[in-house]
């Protein structure tokens, strides 16, 4: 495993990287005025249908698939599943967290995470 995805594992507990307090065992529902704060800081994520949403583009399909796999390994972790689809070179990512009927704290926290590994993947 690489060292970037061990240490975004590792950390995937926590609200922020270097925060050592662990998330709430129950999500907390944002209001709309938090989650467009939150946005500020979520680099190419919209809210679309009351969910978080970015569009990352690939190299080819096994590039795609294996940011998937990465996402996967980490949104276990977590216990936070995104819903997503992959159409060749493109993965959609929407993140919600059913139990509070809307965005919480899991699925920023999430976001970040996702947005870690994108942006340290090798080109």
């Amino acid at each position: 495993m690489c060292p970037l995805l061990k240490q975004i594992l590792f950390t995937s507990l926590y609200t922020k990287q270097n925060d050592n307090r662990p998330m709430s065992a129950k999500p907390k529902k944002l209001t709309k005025q938090q989650i467009q704060k939150e946005l500020e800081t979520l680099e190419n994520w919209s809210y679309v249908q009351e969910k978080l949403q970015r569009r990352f583009k690939f190299k080819d399909f096994v590039e795609a698939f294996g940011f998937i796999t990465q996402v996967a390994l980490i949104a276990e972790s977590m216990n936070h599943h995104p819903e997503w689809s992959n159409i060749y070179h493109t993965v959609i990512v929407d993140l919600t967290t059913h139990d509070v009927g809307g965005i919480s704290n899991f699925d920023i926290v999430l976001a970040n995470r996702i947005e870690q590994l994108y942006k340290a993947r090798v080109i």
